[in-house]
């Protein structure tokens, strides 16, 4: 920026029309583009774009109806044993499904706003070949990254804010013995009755979503390239 102040200094008393400073300013900018990227550039370009796509999956998905109102993120009712909840509306526990189906999502909107400092430590812990490894891998890579470095401790701490919530409903209590009784029947697919399981492994999954959208809208938008750092780093992909 020094160097382009002292150039306009000197171009402009020569009589140099704005047009001839605009275009000045044009070829140093674009030289300036050209300039390599340095790994330290790469490292904390990449760790912006993690940093805000994980911000803006925590907040969305920890909003209120962040699961629940998203077909994408919404988690359902284990879908390989329907059977289990058409006895229980039979059994003239409608109501009750439908509470904890709503209970299944509201633990995982809640154990959603806890996921963020856990992301921001794998992220600092990122390393120069992690960095280049990620921008020069598949579009998804930086969330798989995420995906290896935080997946046993977001199970970890999403697990007792999703049990807490589960037990809000009685039908939770019934799900257990249900499952176990289908798991005795011949021929069956078996299912792990262990419904804490399956509702954080859903709440990660849904989470992680969001920030493989963000990473992708990334790479592929030069709009959501909010910073100069960011527009360099993924700029060199283009």
């Amino acid at each position: 920026m020094r160097k382009l102040l002292i150039i306009l200094l000197l171009l402009a008393p020569a009589g140099c029309s704005e047009k001839d400073l605009r275009e000045t300013l044009e070829i140093i900018e674009a030289s300036a583009e050209e300039v390599p990227l340095t790994r330290v550039e790469v490292v904390q370009g990449l760790k912006d774009a993690l940093a805000r796509g994980i911000s803006r999956g925590a907040v969305i998905a920890s909003a209120r109806n962040g699961y629940l109102g998203n077909p994408k993120l919404r988690i359902p009712f284990p879908e390989e044993i329907g059977q289990v909840e058409s006895a229980f509306r039979k059994l003239g526990l409608g109501s009750e499904v439908d509470r904890f189906v709503r209970q299944l999502n509201r633990s995982a909107e809640k154990a959603a706003s806890r996921a963020k400092p856990i992301f921001i430590r794998a992220i600092t812990s990122m390393t120069i070949r992690d960095a280049f490894e990620i921008l020069n891998g598949e579009p998804d890579a930086a969330t798989r990254y995420l995906i290896r470095t935080t997946g046993d401790d977001l199970r970890a701490e999403f697990r007792p804010i999703v049990s807490d919530k589960l037990k809000e409903t009685s039908a939770t209590r019934y799900y257990g013995d249900i499952v176990r009784r289908y798991n005795m029947l011949p021929l069956v697919k078996k299912v792990d009755p262990d419904l804490e399981s399956y509702a954080t492994d859903k709440a990660i999954e849904g989470l992680f979503l969001l920030i493989a959208d963000e990473e992708a809208n990334i790479r592929a938008n030069p709009r959501a390239r909010t910073t100069q750092l960011l527009r360099r780093v993924f700029g060199s992909l283009d």
